[in-house]
Order: structure tokens, then sequence, then C-alpha cells
């Protein structure tokens, strides 16, 4: 009997330990909560607002975003939900609102949205740009590298892969998402 016990009690310690553990590996592959190089959430901006109107949650109303009076980090949250909606020359037009047009945030969206909308080399000018701000931006690290994929340079884009590596960011959606365009998944 005391041969049971133990072994349902194994039994029932390695099912538990299964579950945590794809449970953890679940969590690592979607990314933590805290990182800032994933994916932005939707929000009323891109699925309420039209015309490149950007949602005031105050004002709680779409708003101009030149009229808006928002703050560089709020225009910055809005242009980020627009490039990744596909809405690059929105995003854009709300970069060019910031007050901080050195800010390497800025600068890298500007880069992804331009070469998004198939503007390369203007992207890539501001990629080179915002890491001339701030060499451990790796968000940018990923875009450029793959930028370098777009264009062929496989080797570019691998050298940018280790920069993000190296500078601690390896297990970040950055990382994980240049890491993916390298074995050929198109992800941003």
């Amino acid at each position: 009997m005391g041969l049971k016990v133990v072994t349902k009690n194994s039994a029932m310690t390695a099912l538990v330990a299964g579950f945590l553990l794809a449970t953890s590996l679940q969590a690592f592959a979607a990314g933590s909560e805290s990182d800032e190089t994933a994916p932005p959430p939707k929000s009323k901006t891109t699925t309420e607002c039209t015309d490149g109107k950007v949602w005031d949650k105050d004002k709680k109303e779409c708003v101009k975003p030149k009229e808006s009076g928002f703050n560089d980090d709020e225009l910055f949250r809005a242009a980020r939900e627009f490039a990744y909606a596909g809405q690059y020359e929105n995003a854009i037009t709300v970069l060019k609102l910031a007050k901080d047009q050195n800010d390497p945030r800025i600068l890298n969206y500007l880069g992804y949205s331009n070469r998004k909308a198939g503007r390369m080399e203007l992207g890539m000018s501001y990629y080179r740009k915002a890491l001339q701000h701030d060499a451990n931006y790796i968000l940018a690290r990923s875009y450029m590298g793959q930028a370098l994929l777009e264009q062929g340079d496989v080797q570019g884009a691998r050298v940018q892969l280790v920069e993000i590596r190296d500078r601690g960011g390896e297990n970040t959606w950055a990382y994980r998402s240049l890491q993916q365009s390298l074995k050929g998944h198109v992800v941003y």
C-alpha cells in the first residue's frame, strides 16, 4: 500500500511539474509583459479612429494628433500602434510631431515605417541614427537586421542578432523576431 501511495504521489508530482514547465515555456514564447520590444496591444486608435486620428482617453474621442497636445511618449505609443497596424504614413505623421526628434524610439519607428512603406534607404538611415544615439537599443537592431535580410545581407543580419544577444537582449521579442526571420519566417 505504501508503494502505491508513493507511486501516486510521484505521478502527481510529475504531472504538476510537466504542467508548470509547459506553462512557463508558453509564457517565454509569448514574451513577458515587460518586454517593451514586443508589438503593442491594439487600442481605439486603430480599432475605432479613422483618418489618422488618435484616441484621446481623457476626452474619450478620436482627435487629430497635431491638435491633441500629446507629449512625446503618447505620440510614440500612437505612432507605434499605427506602424504595427500597417498605417505607415499615419505613423510617420505622428512621429514627426514629437518634440525630441533625436529620441531613439522616434528614429527607430521612423525607420520601421519608412522601410515598410517602401523607402528602404531612408528607413536604414533612421535605424543608424537611432543606434548612434543609443547603441543598446535592441529593437532598432532587430528591425535593421530584418531590413538587411530584405536586402539579401544575411551576414549583416546575423551580426545584429549577435549584438542584441551581447547587449542582454537574448530573452526579448526583438531577438526572437530577428532569429525567426533568419530561419526564413517573415516577422516584422
